[in-house]
Parts: structure tokens; C-alpha cells; sequence
């Protein structure tokens, strides 16, 4: 029997990371007068978190195991008509799964930044920071209403901006922080435009309410068109999506924010933020099926996003940008699963996906601490015999990425896959060979990565720029690299295990059981995907084993195999390729040009429009005729008058007489 959850225990989840980063926001900064210290600090942000996990992770069992569910408002702010503004929790499967998905990443990387920002100067705001992006994310996936969810979207965009700028002393950081902020606000028009059209045609900002009139919604077109106003819908949410989850070509902010501190990049560039677009898809799925032209659009816009930023990944030396690149790739995936209607699916990858990406952007951030603060993987090599713990966690982590048997990645990653396969729509043809080939570019660039850094020849001490790096401020130079402390690599090893085992014991229930009965809606008769994916199940042991005799596998396998012939036996033929192929190399190096578009096309055109609206619309026209003109028209006019009024009075007389003559003159002519 199903049973409702308490409010005031609700609200505790978001408001203890909130409590937390206030604190030592306030009084743990300069601006609060540094009351408390680094160690209160981070256990009082720790603390509020850790809260937070052990609620949610509570919630999570009264859902699944009685069923338990919430949708209620918990603060009406206004009312303006019929349209209600409100502040309310929505607290299903999905809600629940999201909110531990969210705090567990969120501790683990509070953790570790005990370690990783030991000696930064900014440790106690940093704190503050990552601290109040779980309270925006929690008030995001918590949400039962466009209003708030808009909030908290808005909130972890500010908060990232925040983050990814947080040595605002260093210029690649303060430049990688406003183009953050400028791409998001792209799509966050688009977003906003969306739950405008739902709140002026529905009347509503609530999911319940929203859903209830989905087919009314069906059945109207958008003014002046002849396109259906749901597909308009759809669209302009999806645009917000592809700002929020950086799918190309809104993409282009994401590798650059990895000039913020590396614990951030596990925060909100694996696991939270830049999944936001990916929840919101699935939350509003009974809207998206109802527009198939939404849906392949999203199909293709995955599909793009999956396979050309794989390709990136492959020349990526900074190890952070190859795992940034990474997740634009695996971002693309689970867009792909959207659009094919596989929405549990996209939502399974979102949580595996979280786990494992975590672990890679924190052990990336471990050897970047053990090779004191260097990001180039040309410079490294060997590390595993001086960091045992980070090499284990780190090959983990790789092989969960590319999809091996029985680890998280490949459940997720396979489901996606078949989904594809199973689609009919327009785009599913591009769509399957996008991710057939993602498999194999994945497994390249990751091994790539993996063994330049981990294995080969030691090349640490013939790096030229010894002592850069990113994360500056930090001592330990040693002679040679060394293990992280256990602060660090507990948290990587906390992250392993569901890195491996999660997939496993989570797929059944999750993508053909019951776990989103009710949550998400799929029209199983214009989209069988799913159907066809249970009918094909039979156990998470036999679609590992299944998997021995499936493309995936192979293509994953050859591209481990080719990494290892590149880089570790036969070096000389990546180099030999790109001779050959400098063209292309170049056009992978310039990243498709897009940030010379987006600089030399866009941005400069905006600056000549805004440069022509300035001297032509506001100086010429409004200040020079309008304002300028108006008070040069009245002293004309009065320097005319002036003249008449002389004060002779035969001047006013012969004035009198000349009118008369006029008068007499008109009159007559009108006879």
C-alpha cells in the first residue's frame, strides 16, 4: 500500500546542502569575517550533504519497497489569474533515484576536495560553491512544477558560472566562464519560450496539471502556421536541453570549463549539471511523444553529439579535455536513447554513466596531484607502480566507459544500442551507425588515455613545462610521482564499486520492470522500442554473455587492441597518420571551427548589429531626430516668430491689414 512522504523531511534534503553553504559562505570567508575555519567549513558542508544523501537514500527504499509518493505544494508564492506560481516537491521513482544519484556524487567530491584544494586559498568559498550547486540541482529534480524547475535550472547555471571562474585571477578561467554563461543563455531562451507556450496554452505550470491536457495540446497548431504548437513545445524545451546537456552545437562551453578546479568537473560535468536536460526530457515525456518530428530531431542532434565529439577525444593531450570529451560523446548517447523513446533507458545511463565518469574526472584529478599538477598524458606514463590505487580505480572506471560485460557501462550502453536498432524513425539510420561507430572511437581514445598515462615508458621528468598546470597553489614536488591521500582516493574507490556492479543489479527493475511505471509514458505502438527490448531480456548474466557474439564488443575490443598498437608498441604510426591526414587533424584541432564561427561570424555580426543599432538607431534616429530634432524644430519655429514680434506698432498694423486682404480674398473666391 502506498503511503505519502513528509513534507518537512522533503524539504530537509535540499535545504541541509543550503544550510552548509551558507555558513561557510558567510562565515567562512573574508566576506563574513573568516569566524570559522577550514576544518568547520568543509564538516559543515560535508555534514549538510552527507544529510541530504541519507534522506534521499531513505526516500529512495519507502518508494520502491511501499510505494511511497509525494506531489504537493509547499509554498504558493503568487497568483496572476489562473496561473499559479508555486514552490512544490514532485517525489517519484525518478525524482528519487535522481536526488541519490546526485548527493552520493556530491559527497564523494566534498571529500576529495579536502584533499585536492588542501592549500587554495579560496577553500572555504569553494566549499560554499559545490555546496549550494546540490541544493540548486536537489530543487531542480525535486520539482514538481515548470516554475521551480526553471529555478533551480537557472541556479545551476549560475552557480557553474561561479565554479568553472573560481581562480578569477587566471584569464582562460574568467573567458571559459562567460562563454559558459553566454551558451547556456541560448538555450535557456529556447527553454523559457517553451514553458511559456505550456502556461499560455494550458493555463498551468504544474506537471499534473500540464499532462492532464496533453491531448487538447495535440490538437492545436501554433498561430500562423500550419505546425503542430506540441512539436513548437517540444522543440524550444529540447533547445534548453541541448544548452544544459551541451549537444551540438551548443556544445562548445563545455571542454573549456574544465579550466575550473577538477573537483567541479566531476560535480557538474559528469554527473549533475549537464544531466539536467536529460531529466527534463524524461520528466516531460508524455509532451515529446506526442511529436515524432521533436523526437527525430532529438534522434539526430544525439547522434551528431555522440559521434563527432568522440572524434575529438581522440587528439585531446590535456587529460581532463579527452574526459570532458568524453562526456559530450556520453551525453550524445543518452540523447540518442530520448529520441528514440527509450526515455528509462537515457535515464539508466544518466545514473551509470555518473558513477563511472565521476571516478574518471576525480582520478584525473589524482594524477594530476601525483604528477605535480601537470595535464599533458604525453608527459606522464608508468604511473601505475607509483599510484596503485588511482590505476586500479581509473581501469575500472575506462572499462565501465566503453562497455565491457558485466560492468554498469555496458547495460546502459547496449540498451541504447538495441533501442536505436528497434526505432522507426527517420533518423534511425544515421543514428545506429552513430553509435555503432561511438563504441569503437570511445574505446580508442580512452585506452588511449589510459595507457599514455598508466603504462609505456616513464616521461615525467622530460616534460618542459614541469610545474604548470591547472590546479596551482600546491607543493609535494617530489622527484618522483607519488599516491594521492587517502582523502583523495577513498572517494575513487567509493565510486568504483558502482561503477561496476550498478548496472547489473539495477537493470532489470529499471528498464523492464516497474520501476518508472507511472513516471514515464511511452507510446508503445508508434514507439516499440522498449517492447522490443523486454521481449529480448533475459537476465543481466545472459545479455553479458549475448554480448560475445554482438558488434558492440568487438568494435570496443579493436579499438582497445588499435590504442595499444598506436601508443604503446608502434608509436610512430600515429604521428605518420597525422602527416598524412593533416587536414583533417587540423579540422579536429580547430574543433570543426565552431568556436571560429561562433567568434569571427556570430559574435562579430552581433557586435556590427549592435554597432549599427547604436549609430544609426539610437544616435542618428532617436537622439538626432527624435530627441535632437524635436527642440531643433521648436527653435526654428521660434526664431520665425521672433522676428515678427518687432514691437512697432505699424509693423502689427500692416500685419492686421495683410490679414484682412487674406480673409476678404478667401471668402470671395468662395462665392
Amino acid at each position: 500500500m502506498s503511503q505519502t512522504l513528509s513534507a518537512s523531511t522533503l524539504l530537509a534534503v535540499p535545504l541541509a546542502p543550503l544550510a552548509g553553504a551558507l555558513l561557510a559562505g558567510v562565515f567562512g570567508t573574508k566576506f563574513g569575517g573568516n569566524w570559522i575555519g577550514r576544518k568547520l567549513s568543509h564538516s559543515l558542508t560535508i555534514l549538510g550533504v552527507f544529510i541530504a544523501f541519507v534522506l534521499s537514500a531513505l526516500t529512495l527504499q519507502s518508494v520502491v519497497t511501499d510505494g511511497a509518493h509525494f506531489n504537493e505544494t509547499i509554498y504558493t508564492w503568487m497568483t496572476v489569474g489562473g496561473l499559479k506560481m508555486e514552490v512544490g516537491f514532485l517525489i517519484d521513482s525518478l525524482t528519487a533515484m535522481m536526488m541519490c544519484v546526485v548527493t552520493f556524487v556530491s559527497l564523494m567530491v566534498h571529500l576529495y576536495t579536502v584533499g585536492y584544494m588542501e592549500e587554495d586559498e579560496g577553500y572555504n568559498r569553494f566549499f560554499s560553491y559545490i555546496s549550494l550547486f546540490t541544493f540548486s540541482m536537489l530543487m531542480l529534480v525535486m520539482s514538481n512544477n515548470l516554475l521551480q524547475l526553471f529555478f533551480g535550472w537557472e541556479a545551476v547555471g549560475l552557480v557553474s558560472y561561479l565554479l568553472i571562474g573560481f581562480w578569477f585571477n587566471k584569464p582562460t578561467a574568467i573567458f571559459a566562464n562567460m562563454k559558459a554563461f553566454l551558451v547556456n543563455r541560448v538555450g535557456d531562451f529556447g527553454f523559457i519560450l517553451g514553458i511559456g507556450l505550456i502556461g499560455a496554452y494550458t493555463g498551468s505550470l504544474n506537471y499534473t496539471e500540464v499532462f492532464a491536457k496533453t491531448s487538447d495540446l495535440s490538437a492545436l497548431v501554433f498561430p500562423g502556421t500550419d505546425w503542430m504548437l506540441v512539436t513548437v513545445i517540444c522543440i524550444c524545451l529540447f533547445i534548453g536541453a541541448m544548452g544544459k546537456s551541451a549537444q551540438f552545437p551548443l556544445h562548445v562551453w563545455l571542454p573549456d570549463s574544465m579550466e575550473g578546479p577538477t573537483p567541479i568537473s566531476a560535480l557538474i560535468h559528469a554527473a549533475t549539471m549537464v544531466t539536467a536536460g536529460i531529466f527534463m526530457v524524461s520528466r516531460m515525456s508524455p509532451l515529446f511523444e506526442l511529436s515524432d518530428t521533436a523526437l527525430n530531431f532529438i534522434l539526430v542532434i544525439g547522434s551528431i553529439t555522440a559521434l563527432f565529439m568522440g572524434f575529438l577525444g581522440i587528439i585531446q593531450n590535456d587529460i581532463k579535455r579527452v574526459v570532458a570529451y568524453s562526456t559530450l560523446s556520453q551525453l550524445g548517447y543518452m540523447t540518442v536513447a530520448l529520441g528514440a523513446s527509450a526515455y528509462s533507458v537515457a535515464v539508466f545511463h544518466l545514473m551509470t554513466h555518473a558513477f563511472f565518469k565521476a571516478l574518471l574526472f576525480l582520478g584525473a584529478g589524482s594524477v594530476i596531484m601525483g604528477v605535480h599538477h601537470n595535464q599533458d598524458i604525453r608527459w606522464m606514463g608508468g604511473l601505475r607502480k607509483y599510484m596503485p590505487v588511482t590505476w586500479i580505480t581509473s581501469l575500472l572506471g575506462s572499462l565501465a566507459l566503453i562497455g565491457t560485460p558485466f560492468f554498469s557501462g555496458f547495460y546502459s550502453k547496449d540498451s541504447i544500442i538495441e533501442a536505436v536498432h528497434a526505432s522507426h524513425l527517420p533518423g534511425a539510420g544515421f543514428a545506429n551507425f552513430a553509435v555503432l561507430a561511438g563504441v569503437f572511437v570511445t574505446a580508442f581514445y580512452s585506452f588511449r588515455m589510459y595507457f599514455l598515462v598508466f603504462h609505456g615508458k616513464e616521461r615525467f621528468d622530460q616534460n618542459p613545462d614541469a610545474h604548470h598546470g591547472d590546479d596551482h597553489g600546491h607543493g609535494h614536488h617530489d622527484a618522483h610521482p607519488h599516491e594521492s591521500p587517502w582523502v583523495v582516493w577513498v572517494p575513487l574507490v567509493l565510486l568504483a564499486i558502482p561503477s561496476v556492479l550498478i548496472g547489473y543489479f539495477t537493470i532489470e527493475p529499471m528498464l523492464h520492470g516497474d520501476f518508472f511505471k507511472g513516471v514515464i509514458f511511452v507510446n508503445h505502438e508508434l514507439h516499440p522500442a522498449m517492447e522490443e527490448l523486454s521481449a529480448e531480456f533475459h537476465g543481466a548474466s545472459a545479455m553479458a554473455m549475448h554480448s560475445l557474439s554482438t558488434l558492440p564488443l568487438w568494435l570496443a575490443i579493436a579499438g582497445v587492441a588499435m590504442s595499444y598498437v598506436f601508443y604503446m608498441m608502434y608509436p610512430a604510426i600515429p604521428a605518420a597518420i597525422k602527416r598524412f591526414a593533416q587536414p583533417v587533424y587540423t579540422l579536429l584541432e580547430n574543433k570543426y571551427y565552431l568556436d571560429w564561427i561562433n567568434e569571427n561570424i556570430l559574435a562579430r555580426g552581433a557586435r556590427l548589429l549592435g554597432t549599427g543599432l547604436w549609430k544609426v538607431g539610437d544616435q542618428t534616429l532617436i537622439d538626432g531626430a527624435v530627441v535632437n530634432g524635436a527642440w531643433k524644430l521648436v527653435g526654428l519655429f521660434s526664431g520665425l516668430v521672433r522676428k515678427a514680434q518687432s514691437g512697432y506698432l505699424y509693423h502689427y498694423a500692416l500685419i492686421m491689414i495683410l490679414g484682412v486682404f487674406v480673409l476678404m480674398t478667401y471668402f470671395v473666391w468662395l462665392k
